[in-house]
């Protein structure tokens, strides 16, 4: 996630945005056919192992501890390799820079971090899917501001982090309400400088995450500071892990038998609010539990696709929306995944969970 410091109030609603943010990513950089050149070759086709193999180990991404947290309250068995290091790490740009430095192999965040190590020209591979129904973003206003809908964005200063889940988002948001890009006075900002922005009038929109909503309002709200709510959503939330990885029979067995335990976590944690928000939010995070139960309520329910076109076809818009704005150049999203774990997920959850 962001590293940049955040203090006092400012540092309560940043933690209170984990739901959504943990899926989110700092700005896009570097471009196709620079330095970055493709340093690993197209995920393998060979056949998934049944099994993995003994001594087998990955290193998996696991923002402020959630993962392990999950399998313990949720007491599922024993994974069957080993977690060489579990590194508490979330933002895109953090976790490409750790596949490439061979810390990691895989990662969880949203459609956005795919499409920049693609552009970068990294090879890696998207390996589960968890999609979102509902929004789980919305846009604050800063104190005394009289905007109202997304169409009164027009000539406004927006914050605008374009590697961000917030800021696909906000170009999706725009594009519905017949924006261009400059009808707006887009704002370079990450996710974690929006609330110091809107408080300063710096900018006069800023997406948040719905979880971050009640606490911005609490404080806010009397000074004249609203949401806006969109039927806009940021579609994926997905596990990915470099091509190389993957090209390890016994790591991408691993990897497939990872998907299972991630995906059972998930829905542990939506099935158990009232645990998650005493053992999580108020023991780890020191929130208020009127606050951890504000940001529960707003939680998606995880569904887990036996079937990717859905998912492809939304990354396909994204990056041809990112593409129409000069942030990336335009290609085939259908290199950025692996079929062969595709219903992995689906078959590890209750009937419920797939779709």
């Amino acid at each position: 996630m962001p590293t940049s410091p955040v203090s006092g109030v400012d540092r309560r609603l940043f933690l209170t945005s984990l739901l959504g943010a943990a899926a989110g990513v700092a700005g896009l950089s570097g471009c196709a056919g620079s330095s970055a050149a493709a340093d690993t070759k197209g995920a393998s086709s060979a056949p998934l192992a049944d099994k993995v193999p003994a001594g087998t180990s990955l290193k998996i991404a696991s923002y402020l501890s959630t993962q392990q947290l999950q399998f313990k309250l949720a007491k599922l068995d024993d994974l069957p390799f080993k977690v060489s290091n579990w590194l508490n790490i979330g933002a895109g740009p953090d976790v490409i820079n750790a596949f490439r430095a061979k810390s990691l192999d895989v990662g969880n965040n949203a459609g956005i971090p795919p499409i920049q190590a693609h552009y970068q020209g990294f090879d890696a591979k998207i390996v589960a899917i968890n999609i979102t129904r509902k929004p789980n973003y919305l846009f604050a206003t800063k104190p005394g501001s009289d905007i109202q809908s997304v169409a009164g964005f027009k000539g406004k200063k927006l914050a605008f982090s374009q590697g961000q889940a917030q800021g696909v988002v906000l170009l999706r948001a725009l594009k519905k309400a017949g924006l261009k890009y400059d009808d707006v006075k887009l704002v370079p900002l990450t996710s974690n400088q929006f609330l110091t922005a809107l408080q300063s009038g710096q900018v006069d929109i800023a997406p948040l995450a719905n979880s971050q909503a009640p606490a911005y309002l609490q404080q806010y709200k009397s000074k004249g500071a609203h949401v806006i709510t969109t039927d806009v959503v940021d579609l994926l939330n997905l596990l990915w892990a470099p091509a190389s990885v993957l090209n390890d029979s016994a790591k991408a067995a691993a990897v497939a038998a990872y998907i299972p335990y991630w995906a059972k976590g998930q829905v542990w944690t939506y099935e158990n609010p009232d645990t998650w928000n005493e053992e999580f939010y108020v023991k780890t995070q020191n929130l208020s539990l009127a606050q951890a139960q504000a940001i529960t309520e707003l939680a998606n329910k995880p569904l887990f696709p036996p079937s990717w076109d859905e998912a492809i076809k939304w990354e396909q818009e994204t990056a041809d929306l990112l593409a129409e704005g000069g942030f990336v150049k335009k290609f085939d999203v259908s290199s950025l995944f692996d079929h062969r774990f595709e219903d992995i997920a689906a078959k590890a959850v209750p009937a419920e969970y797939r779709r």
